[in-house]
């Protein structure tokens, strides 16, 4: 493109997103912060092979300055159908590499690229921005205790030969509470698999990018935050820039749930989600469900068809397939039908979340719920199913103390009863009270953060700043 058009335009970034809408939607948050904040516009770039309506609606949707590239297919014939999703991850990773490269190459003619920017799995294509002679920095969708667990693992591992789970001692990350091996991410407790081989090699990539940004602020977790700012000469600059979480608008008004909710109490209502990718088995679906009722509590679930292999089941397969309902006791819905509602699959959930009538949250942990719930000023009940989601139970409980965990027998199934003794404790309870008032606390620092002089602010103004010093047309 000639100079003159090139200089009229707004500096360019173009992110790249990992499979599913977990990872796109904090980073959409982010694009839209720098497009609305800092004068800049952006590009996603996208894998075809997890491309889906809903997340070709949700790309149309967003800001006028910000477009999108789908990459092009990646053929996977010669991956097993039942590989793990890591390995077909890492297939499209690394085969998308000249497709990246075709596409920053496009941009860097055609508009004032100043950054590359993939979120968590992307530090494989970190080099092609180097060799293109862009500025390349990480998102992390998750929080400041698990980018630690991201940049030390990889010590740990060369340095140990036991499962995680058998480590005698816990995991001591600078300024995180101490991590026992059995909470760590799932895909590395099986130490000899191909799938923990590879996030071992995106975790040592990290160390090649320019600058990270996290999605946490300082207030929530101060003792990791300052770790990081601390370690700078051990790890690229930290930014931490969140919490990005969806703001609801893009939610159905009129949904039933939400009339239902207008009837109830203020804070009366426990909503129960695991996220958008979230399963649990038969035997622990009817187990939450006698517990709910046991509890004498107002409810809303969201209920998914349940999963005895996989608990991240309808991560990637959001269609309805049977009727959820049809996996619930028998007698159930009618029996708690002034008490509870039940919706099948899906729910507004901010919508829900920001209800004068919703008490509590009894979530899988995803760090996306965690900030939704955050901030809307909404205690919590920990349930953590996959990735990183028992590592952010702990510090939830334990750490920040807006959450209560219930007791798991040593199979890990939560039983009626002590579903029905957290539920009421959050609801109508001493315990619950104290996690009210901190999670308040928390909802006041979060909006705190994102102010004009927040810390948050500041921290993306500075990696904006960098990005514009680093504009070749200014």
């Amino acid at each position: 493109m000639e100079k003159e058009k090139l200089t009229t335009q707004f500096p360019h970034i173009a992110f790249l997103s990992s499979p599913g809408m977990g990872h796109l939607i904090p980073l959409a948050e982010l694009a839209k912060r720098l497009v609305c904040h800092h004068c800049f516009s952006a590009t996603f770039l996208t894998f075809t092979n997890f491309s889906s309506p809903t997340q070709s609606s949700f790309l149309s949707s967003l800001h006028p300055s910000i477009s999108s590239i789908s990459l092009p297919f990646i053929p996977l014939d010669d991956i097993p159908t039942s590989a793990r999703i890591e390995i077909i991850l890492a297939a499209i990773v690394s085969r998308s590499v000249p497709h990246v490269r075709d596409a920053l190459a496009s941009l860097k003619q055609t508009t004032r690229l100043v950054a590359f920017v993939p979120d968590l799995f992307g530090t494989e294509l970190l080099p092609v921005a180097k060799e293109l002679s862009i500025p390349h920095f990480m998102f992390f969708t998750s929080n400041c205790m698990a980018l630690l667990f991201f940049l030390h693992l990889p010590s740990l591992h060369m340095a140990t030969t036991c499962e995680y789970r058998d480590l005698p001692e816990p995991f001591l990350l600078p300024g995180c509470l101490p991590l026992p091996g059995k909470d760590f991410l799932d895909t590395v407790m099986d130490r000899k698999s191909d799938a923990c081989a590879w996030i071992v090699h995106v975790m040592k990539g990290y160390n090649s990018a320019q600058g990270i940004l996290v999605n946490s602020f300082e207030k929530m977790e101060p003792g990791a935050s300052k770790a990081l700012k601390n370690e700078k000469e051990k790890h690229p600059p930290v930014y931490m820039v969140g919490p990005f979480s969806r703001s609801g608008l893009d939610e159905v008004d009129k949904f039933h749930c939400l009339d239902w909710l207008d009837q109830q109490p203020k804070n009366s209502v426990l909503f129960i989600s695991f996220g958008s990718g979230g399963t649990l088995s038969i035997k622990q679906t009817t187990e939450l469900a006698f517990g709910l009722e046991a509890s004498g509590q107002r409810f809303l679930w969201v209920v998914r068809c349940p999963s005895d292999k996989d608990k991240s089941a309808a991560f990637f397969n959001m269609q309805i397939s049977d009727n959820p309902l049809n996996y619930l006791p028998d007698g159930f819905v009618k029996r708690n039908a002034d008490l509870g509602m039940v919706v099948p699959s899906w729910a507004p959930q901010v919508k829900v979340l920001a209800h004068m009538a919703t008490g509590g949250f009894l979530s899988h942990c995803g760090w996306n719920s965690t900030l939704e719930s955050v901030s809307q000023g909404v205690p919590m009940i920990t349930w953590p199913l996959y990735a990183e989601q028992r590592m952010n139970a702990l510090m939830l409980v334990d750490g920040v103390g807006i959450a209560l965990r219930p007791v798991a027998r040593e199979d890990g199934l939560v039983e009626r009863g002590e579903v029905a003794t957290v539920v009421k404790e959050l609801i109508d309870g001493e315990r619950g009270k104290v996690v009210l008032r901190k999670v308040k606390e928390l909802q006041e620092a979060a909006i705190s953060a994102l102010s004009p002089q927040g810390s948050s602010h500041l921290d993306l103004t500075k990696a904006a700043d960098q990005w514009m010093n680093s504009d070749p047309w200014r």
